[in-house]
């Protein structure tokens, strides 16, 4: 009987991860005080363990599943790997309709730069340091992808206008792989300038 109560514990716990639109922040259960998760770099319980998750891991990011939707990929150092649904429950959905996960921050490289919210505006921090906080003047939802946004943000000398959509990303300099790219156009006094990255939504 408790077997069976267990077993039909981690099936609602893989049905709520199921749910929930990648990427998207769960908390690891089930998994004993003195054990660990196993991090596998396939989906596979065979699969090499490249890494392992505290029993009380908090904030793990899944950035995809596999076809059957039983494992979820998820970046540990620098690089990526599978963990079992059944061993992770959803967080509160991160994606409020016309809002920004608390913890986005999308980056990319050549050249280097970073774009986060911040309260109501959003910070782009270039290569060289000197960054400049934007009103965010507006935040859209993507139809019919509920992860994707589109943000407007608006200074007195620069504006950035960007779209935020689920898809694998690479930052070209590990073997991590992210559930989010972003597509921005800069404009900072010169020409416009096309910035291409990657987002993650982990604290």
């Amino acid at each position: 009987m408790r077997a069976a109560l267990v077993l039909a514990a981690l099936l609602l716990a893989a049905q709520a991860a199921a749910a929930q639109t990648p990427p998207a922040l769960f908390a690891v259960t089930g998994v004993g005080a003195g054990d660990k998760l196993n991090v596998r770099a396939a989906p596979d319980a065979k699969a090499e363990v490249v890494g392992t998750l505290a029993p009380d891991a908090t904030g793990v990011e899944v950035v995809g599943r596999d076809a059957g939707g039983e494992w979820g990929r998820i970046n540990i150092g620098e690089t990526s790997g599978w963990v079992a649904l059944s061993h992770l429950t959803a967080g509160p959905d991160p994606w409020a309709e016309g809002a920004l996960p608390g913890g986005l921050r999308c980056f990319g490289t050549e050249p280097f730069w970073s774009i986060w919210p911040e309260d109501k505006a959003l910070r782009y921090s270039p290569a060289d340091g000197a960054g400049k906080v934007l009103g965010l003047t507006a935040v859209l939802e993507g139809v019919p992808r509920p992860a994707s946004r589109a943000l407007v943000a608006r200074g007195k000398v620069a504006g950035i206008t960007a779209f935020v959509s689920p898809r694998e990303c690479s930052d070209g300099m590990s073997d991590r792989v992210f559930g989010l790219g972003i597509d921005a156009v800069l404009e900072d006094g010169g020409a416009p300038r096309l910035l291409t990255g990657c987002c993650s939504i982990a604290p």
